[in-house]
């Protein structure tokens, strides 16, 4: 038990999911999970633990940004001993090449946050598990998902001055989406030999200005779900 988590050793499975949204947690474990139990509810950052198709699979919310998603990602590498982070969240695109609803599956994770100068020197890069990732590209495209691969950006500020101007000289060497956690993920992943992988749904574009509701961004991420779900079942 830590002051963030009160789930006992053991109740974390090898592979666990992580969204920033406590309720998505929440969703995830009620919508997807047999036979769910609620293992940390601290900070009302739930957690819970069940089974998909027969393997024991958990899912943890982490809150927004890489400062809170640094301490729950610690503790589940640290303490709990888990092998297997997924990322499941949503991103904001940066190019017309992805569009809304669409996929995107992040080999790499940039970041303007200086929170790997502690311990990762030497401008770090971030990287996905090429198992983790190449399992999920190949699930994507055998049931036809809408899914770009490709560099994200975690950014540590939402409200960023410029819209899409602050993140063009990106967009122009290849990044394809924004978000606010998976290079911490990535990182951490790294430090404590585990694997880790970002898969986003792209929710809005700042290109075109499309969004979805806040109500879709919270339930109507069925295909990024069972897509971490498969992936992680195959570890």
């Amino acid at each position: 038990m830590t002051p963030h988590n009160e789930a006992q050793p053991g109740d974390y499975a090898p592979t666990v999911l992580l969204p920033g949204d406590p309720l998505r947690a929440k969703w995830i474990a009620e919508t997807f999970f047999d036979d769910a139990r609620q293992v940390n509810g601290v900070r009302n950052c739930l957690g819970f633990t069940g089974t998909w198709k027969g393997k024991p699979v958990s899912v943890q919310a982490t809150g927004m940004g890489q400062p809170s998603t640094a301490i729950y990602v610690h503790e589940l590498l640290d303490i709990y001993k888990v092998k297997n982070l997924i990322r499941v969240g949503t991103a904001g695109g940066l190019t017309t090449k992805v569009k809304v609803r669409d996929l995107v599956i992040g080999m790499t994770a940039a970041t303007d946050s200086a929170i790997n100068n502690g311990f990762a020197p030497y401008t770090y890069a971030p990287f996905a598990d090429y198992d983790l990732l190449s399992g999920a590209v190949e699930l994507a495209r055998e049931r036809g998902f809408s899914t770009r691969v490709g560099s994200l950006v975690s950014s540590d500020t939402f409200y960023v001055e410029g819209g899409l101007g602050a993140y063009q000289r990106l967009a122009d060497h290849g990044v394809l989406a924004v978000e606010m956690e998976a290079a911490t993920i990535y990182t951490h992943a790294a430090r404590f030999n585990a694997r880790a992988l970002a898969i986003c749904t792209i929710s809005d574009c700042l290109v075109t200005g499309e969004e979805l509701s806040a109500q879709d961004r919270q339930t109507s991420l069925e295909d990024m779900i069972t897509l971490a779900l498969d992936t992680a079942g195959r570890f």
